[in-house]
């Protein structure tokens, strides 16, 4: 049996950051997958390099041939991948942790044919989150299709990196890049793929570290006319493409917007400008290194915390909010209601900070507050309520916990499992008893 991903990396000249594009596929949450390294005939070390991977880990696979493009490439690799999806990345470029755990799962529980991720693009040492798609559930192609025409060139729907793929709908159609095209041949891909895809989940979190700045047309050498041609060959084809999947009238409606394409592809494909939010670093929870081999009770209970706000911070990407704003509901969810100081307490705020957050909560629709009078001394209490909306929070607060509790008794037998319950439960009475 095969594994549940195929990891798919063409590779050429790409020793210096190639190292850091395999330690992250390596170091991924999800394990089930195949990497398989397609070397496009590298003329610096990247051959040797891949070999040194798969010498020392039995899911990596190289593949060594003649130069013959990024797209032959990736196509030979297609034809030999195992996995039940595909994955693709550039060497150059590196990925989150979970980015693969978080593919497979949206595929899998919404029942998926390609989901559709944001991404992070990287200039120096600075960092920015690039998305489109701020719909929740499940699309229909005729709903991501029209998702796509209000930016046909963006990168988020054009590139290969940031989607997970069925490689059944792949085979069955016999689905390949296009060698005769070295623009937007990633893009061609796609549209043919979601013709004969039925279901689409755009995943509102960025796993994707973007960094190499790709190649104009002109850069390649091609002359002006050679460009023009290629450019209307592919406009030619996204026009076809929405005549396949809108009927007549709605064609009709749409047909100024589906030609917008032809004034973004003047762009020349690349990743539009924008303003660098973070430094390189900041944009995800990060752990001091003394604290990973520090020893004790306080690095211990550090150490849970930062796992915690690492698959809490989930969460809040997928849903815009803040890793305290977050934080703060899955206290809620343990205790909603005492006074203001109590609330603060709990959920390690100061009042201050306590009001802020909930005045940010309540402004975007996800609980609303009250004040009650509580206690004899003429306490104000708060009674805190989830509303409706704050559903997919809450789901997102859950699998964050499974997450979490998964790592933290990873390898246990369930023996062992009943034991550490056991010892958990007598270590809570022996601190109630003091605290009561």
């Amino acid at each position: 049996m095969g594994p549940s991903v195929s990891i798919i990396v063409p590779v050429y000249n790409a020793e210096p950051t190639l190292r850091r594009c395999v330690e992250s596929v390596l170091e991924q949450e999800y394990t089930d997958f195949e990497l398989i390294l397609a070397d496009d005939g590298s003329r610096d070390g990247s051959g040797a390099v891949c070999d040194g991977f798969a010498a020392s880990d039995s899911r990596v696979r190289v593949i060594h041939k003649e130069n013959t493009g990024v797209s032959d490439t990736r196509n030979l690799a297609i034809g030999q991948a195992r996995g039940q999806y595909l994955q693709f990345m550039d060497a150059d470029d590196w990925i989150t942790p979970n980015a693969t755990k978080l593919l497979v799962r949206a595929a899998e529980e919404e029942a998926c044919d390609l989901v559709v991720a944001d991404f992070y693009r990287v200039v120096g040492d600075r960092v920015s989150a690039k998305g489109d798609i701020d719909e929740s559930g499940v699309l229909s192609r005729e709903e991501y299709a029209a998702h796509m025409m209000e930016n046909p060139a963006d990168f988020y729907y054009g590139v290969l990196w940031n989607k997970l793929y069925r490689r059944d709908i792949i085979q069955k159609h016999n689905l390949r890049m296009d060698q005769a095209i070295s623009w937007c041949e990633d893009f061609m891909f796609n549209l043919e793929y979601i013709r004969h895809a039925q279901r689409f989940f755009a995943l509102q979190v960025p796993i994707y570290y973007y960094v190499k700045t790709k190649g104009s047309l002109c850069t390649q050498g091609l002359s002006i006319s050679k460009t023009i041609q290629m450019k209307l060959t592919v406009f030619e084809y996204y026009n076809q493409f929405y005549k396949t999947v809108l009927d007549e009238a709605e064609y009709e409606k749409r047909r100024l917007k589906i030609y917008r394409f032809l004034i973004d592809a003047a762009e020349d494909g690349a990743v539009p400008p924008r303003p660098a939010a973070f430094r390189l670093g900041s944009e995800r929870v990060q752990v001091p290194a003394a604290a990973w081999s520090g020893e004790g009770f306080l690095f211990d209970r550090f150490r849970e915390r930062k796992l915690l706000d690492y698959y809490l911070e989930t969460a809040a990407l997928k849903n815009d909010l803040s890793l305290p704003d977050v934080r703060l509901l899955l206290h809620l969810e343990k205790l909603s209601s005492g006074t203001r100081r109590e609330l603060a307490d709990f959920a390690g705020l100061s009042r201050s900070a306590l009001t802020v957050s909930l005045n940010r909560l309540a402004g975007k629709g996800l609980i609303s507050v009250s004040e009650v009078r509580g206690t004899a001394r003429g306490d104000k209490r708060l009674e805190i309520s989830f509303l409706p909306e704050a559903g997919l929070v809450r789901a997102g607060l859950e699998e964050a916990w499974r997450d979490f509790s998964s790592v933290c008794l990873a390898g246990f037998s369930q023996e062992e499992r009943e034991e550490y319950e056991r010892c958990s439960a007598k270590i809570r009475r022996n601190i109630r008893d003091v605290l009561q």
